[in-house]
């Protein structure tokens, strides 16, 4: 009878939690057709291309704190049959003055995309569009910083325990002033699955990158200018067997824009990285790319881009890339305001 007399009052309490708030959907997505023809033979080239689309909803439960559930789905051109990948969206999103949290399976874009690439490479945008973990980030006028875990594997008999755990922000001392100083880490943690494997020992791959930057945007006649400066170092070991080997290296880059076009380069000189989940130019010594960006699908909620890509390395100045990207978010609408 108790029990029963509990079961009720929880009834009454959630019911009373949920009554009156707010259901909304968000629905957004995207193309792409990533065309990369490279003349190195360490890296492969391929195309990748496909459709990305995700549907969710969210109940409200005040201002800033909400559960979102939805699904993420992967159609690659030519797949049968369609959407073979399908990732699941459930989280709970706090969205507050100075904080940003969420738990669960929740979407990648617009929280990690603006890691560098040397540090987490751009296809994961198509095929990992969600961190499966925590993410939290502080933010004030001058100063942001987030700190995230991505469980990528989890450990069962054959299948090895894998995450990553990383952070990034950016400080601004003069909020008016164009130059800030901004950093990027992660690391992968790999240990092996719960059987264990003869001569296996647990990994640690990671990178971090610090850069001192200048922010020009709407100083000039362009309409963005970005000049970024600074060094790159990885680590990587295996436990019991060696010790953290880390390279390093000298990283640079600019991005200027005027209306629909823009030009983004990036340099790298040092020592050969072999990031897990970096971009594999890197490996190199000297290495440059430079895109070329136009924009003829500018409208609110939808963005569309060609860039065409040439990077150089000590082996060959011949390699490019071509690709074209459709981004579009309706935004998240109101449906429902639930009654008691």
């Amino acid at each position: 009878m108790q029990k029963k007399i509990y079961l009720l009052l929880i009834t009454v309490v959630i019911a009373h939690a949920v009554a009156a708030q707010t259901v909304d959907v968000h629905f957004n997505g995207s193309v792409f057709f990533d065309n990369r023809e490279y003349k190195e033979s360490l890296i492969r080239s391929r195309t990748y291309s496909g459709t990305q689309l995700a549907f969710d909803f969210g109940l409200n439960l005040d201002s800033v704190n909400r559960f979102i559930v939805g699904a993420n789905g992967l159609h690659e051109f030519g797949a049968k049959p369609y959407f073979l990948k399908v990732n699941p969206v459930a989280y709970f999103n706090h969205t507050g003055k100075r904080w940003l949290f969420n738990a669960g399976e929740f979407p990648r874009e617009g929280l990690l995309t603006d890691y560098p690439r040397a540090l987490l490479n751009d296809t994961l945008r198509y095929f990992r569009p969600n961190i499966e973990g925590l993410l939290a980030k502080y933010h004030t006028a001058n100063f942001n910083e987030t700190v995230w875990i991505d469980w990528t594997s989890r450990q069962t008999d054959t299948e090895r325990e894998q995450f990553l755990f990383g952070f990034s922000g950016k400080y601004q001392p003069f909020e008016k002033g164009p130059f800030y100083l901004s950093h990027y880490f992660f690391l992968l943690h790999d240990a092996g699955p719960a059987i264990p494997i003869p001569d296996d020992h647990i990994r640690d791959n990671g990178a971090i990158q610090v850069k001192l930057g200048a922010n020009f945007s709407h100083k000039t006649f362009l309409d963005s200018l970005s000049i970024e400066a600074g060094g790159m170092m990885s680590f990587e070991r295996e436990r019991n067997v060696s010790g953290f080997k880390k390279p390093t290296g000298f990283v640079a880059n600019a991005f200027f824009s005027y209306k629909r076009f823009a030009l983004y380069d990036e340099f790298y000189k040092g020592d050969g990285h072999s990031v897990a989940y970096g971009d594999a130019y890197y490996q190199y010594k000297t290495y440059n790319r430079l895109d070329i960006i136009y924009t003829p699908f500018l409208y609110k909620g939808l963005t569309g881009q060609f860039v065409l890509s040439f990077h150089q390395t000590p082996l060959s100045s011949g390699s490019n890339q071509e690709a074209f990207r459709l981004m579009y978010d309706l935004g998240r609408k109101r449906i429902a305001k639930l009654k008691e």
